[in-house]
Formats: C-alpha cells, sequence, structure tokens
C-alpha cells in the first residue's frame, strides 16, 4: 500500500459517492431561474444588435453610392421597393426605374443599368428600412445628392435609426427620442 492510499475500511459503510435526486433537481431549478431572466435580456440585446448592424449597412451603401458616382463619373442611384417578401433597395445606375428588386433576390435591371448592390430586408428580421423618397441620386461632379431625403432602420420594437442625406450628398446619423411615425425628424 502506498503512502497516500487510505485503506478501504477508513471510507466506512455510510459514504456517499455522487448527488442525491432532490440535490440535482435543485441545481436544474435554479439553472433554469438564472436562465428564464437571462433569456428576454439576450433577446433585446440580439435585436438591438440586428438593428444597428443594418443601420450600418445602410450608411456604407449610401456612402459607397456617392463615391461610387464620382469615381465611375456617372450618377449612382439608390432605389426603395416593397416587395411581396419584404423592403429592399438597390444600388444602381441608370434612371429610377430602371433598376427593381421584390424583397426575395438580386434586382432586375433594364436596358443599360448596372445593379451594384442588392440588399433584401425580410420581414422575418424585424427590422425594415423606410425611406421617404422613391431614389436617391448621387451626381457624378460633386457627389451631391438630389433629391434630399431620410433613410430609416425601424425595428419592429424600439427607436429608429435615421440616416439623413443632405444636398452635398452627406449622410448624418441621428435616432429620434421617441418611436413616433417612421422617418420623422429627428
Amino acid at each position: 500500500m502506498t503512502a497516500n492510499a487510505l485503506p478501504v475500511s477508513t471510507l466506512g459503510r455510510g459514504a456517499h459517492r455522487g448527488v442525491t435526486l432532490i440535490e440535482c433537481a435543485m441545481t436544474v431549478a435554479i439553472v433554469a431561474i438564472l436562465a428564464g431572466t437571462a433569456l428576454p435580456s439576450f433577446k433585446d440585446s440580439l435585436d438591438k444588435r440586428v438593428v444597428e448592424g443594418l443601420s450600418s449597412e445602410v450608411r456604407t451603401d449610401l456612402m459607397y453610392a456617392r463615391s461610387e458616382a464620382v469615381a465611375r463619373n456617372t450618377g449612382i442611384r439608390v432605389s426603395f421597393h416593397d416587395g411581396a417578401a419584404g423592403r429592399c433597395y438597390v444600388v444602381h445606375t441608370g434612371s429610377r426605374d430602371d433598376c427593381r428588386c421584390d424583397g426575395t433576390g438580386p434586382a432586375v435591371c433594364v436596358g443599360d443599368a448596372v445593379a451594384l448592390k442588392t440588399v433584401n430586408t425580410a420581414a422575418q428580421r424585424g427590422v425594415q428600412v423606410v425611406a421617404n423618397v422613391s431614389s436617391l441620386r448621387f451626381d457624378p461632379t460633386n457627389g451631391t445628392a438630389t433629391p434630399t431625403g431620410t433613410v430609416c432602420t425601424m425595428p419592429a420594437s424600439g427607436r429608429a435609426v435615421h440616416h439623413v442625406v443632405n444636398i452635398l450628398g452627406r449622410v448624418r446619423t441621428c435616432q429620434p427620442a421617441t418611436s413616433g411615425a417612421p422617418c420623422a425628424p429627428c
């Protein structure tokens, strides 16, 4: 026998190994209570991240359209559409109605128009992109925007994020104090 090993007789007949059913049930109950309190907070945090992600993508696409107009020396548009599966927008060349999307796949363009990017915001994401204009055109000479407009990332619940495009084509992001009418000023 080694020096560290205890003889079997010192464990005794009443020694327990493992956990009882009551101890296991109590542990499961505590874990369930903690999970029940954490899940709503986790869902709110996840919803907020979805809004922030889509909002960031919209802002980046607006700045992308402006820079592409100057780089390509041609007018670039961002056009907004309602489709059967949800809302969508297209960054494209050509006139306002040359490219359309339906919320399910890539944009379809006619004539010489080219879709540079299509973003579908399906209803199941719980967030939609709403604009107070049907299309924004960025001028190739100065990068200006015609008309000016506001593009809003609207969650099913919570506060929207607005991107205001001014006449110079610059994008300002704000968040209104209350959730009111779609694309209300902030």
